[in-house]
């Protein structure tokens, strides 16, 4: 049997949902004809491609050699059959763009500046509260690229298959109503705030084990949490119900006030990540300049973060 494009699309899914069951559901077959297709691809790679038990099937390293072949193979096709159909209806081929991003400063102002540049190119977004889906989806060829942060000197997801590249490092900030005692101040101590509640987005924000640290070395433990959307985190600061992390270039609106925190003991950076063994590799560095200067202008749209950057080097946009 000659190996096909389906059959690498059969693999790949199967990965995905980490069962034969699953996978035949999400291709509308029956799980006996996948399970048969399954073994017929896998007496024409030569060996077993997953271990299968109780849990479901994980891939064994001939599955994952397949699987880092397909994901380099299968996203390229799609791209040719489209650039090809585009052709084809008497348009030229552009180039076409699919960005993943947590939530950020980064990710309006990239897309503005990309249309600008290739105004033919297809850019289509996807939003996600985890970083560690973004960069699976950069590992499977669901995504070109991915915008995240990670709090201080943790690692980014998959780093050992993703090409992460640092955008900036941004200070994180305390958000509190205008009306707040401390809302005057010039930057605050950690410390001062041991009796606030806090309101936080979900996700892989500061707002886990580095503040957890940061908290413990100024001599308290966070009293309440509310974890909730955006809009709601600023709704309860707004209101002195409660305050929030921020990042520097957070961009406020009427009634709230961005602190910096006395010693920056939270640090964010900003990353775009990419696969690099497929054709986004060979944009990146593009689409790095282009993500450095929307954050640049972000920063600049932050009276309190400029303020901020004038008296502390060795942040803000890496050049």
């Amino acid at each position: 049997m000659d190996l096909e494009l389906r059959h690498l699309r059969i693999v790949r899914t199967v990965a995905e949902t980490g069962s034969v069951s699953k996978a035949a559901t999400v291709l509308g077959l029956a799980q006996p004809a996948l399970t048969a297709q399954l073994k017929r691809i896998e007496r024409a790679l030569g060996g077993a491609l997953f271990q299968r038990d109780h849990t479901g099937s994980r891939p064994t390293p001939l599955g994952e050699f397949v699987l880092a072949r397909a994901q380099v193979l299968l996203p390229a096709v799609r791209q040719l059959q489209e650039e090809a159909a585009r052709l084809a209806n008497g348009g030229e081929p552009g180039r076409r763009y699919r960005i993943g991003a947590a939530n950020g400063p980064i990710l309006g102002g990239l897309v503005d500046r990309l249309a600008q540049a290739e105004p033919d190119a297809v850019i289509t977004t996807a939003t996600s509260w985890s970083t560690g889906e973004l960069a699976t989806k950069v590992m499977l060829g669901r995504l070109d690229y991915a915008l995240i942060g990670v709090c201080g000197d943790t690692r980014a997801p998959g780093d050992d298959a993703v090409s992460w590249a640092l955008v900036a490092m941004d200070p994180v900030f305390v958000l509190v109503s205008s009306e707040h005692p401390l809302a005057g101040e010039r930057e605050v101590e950690l410390g001062a705030l041991a009796d606030e509640q806090w309101a936080v987005t979900p996700g892989d924000g500061c707002f886990g084990e580095c503040f957890a640290v940061a908290a413990t070395r100024a001599g308290f433990t966070p009293a309440t949490i509310y974890e909730t959307d955006v809009a709601t985190c600023v709704h309860l600061v707004r209101v002195g119900r409660a305050v929030a992390l921020c990042q520097g270039t957070f961009r406020l609106s009427e009634g709230l006030v961005a602190l910096p925190i006395v010693g920056t003991p939270l640090r964010w950076r900003q990353l775009l990540g990419w696969h690099p063994e497929t054709p986004a590799a060979e944009e990146a560095a593009q689409i790095v300049g282009h993500a450095k200067a929307a954050h640049e202008d972000a920063a600049r749209q932050s009276p309190a973060y400029s303020n901020w950057l004038d008296r502390n080097h060795g942040y803000g946009t890496v050049p």
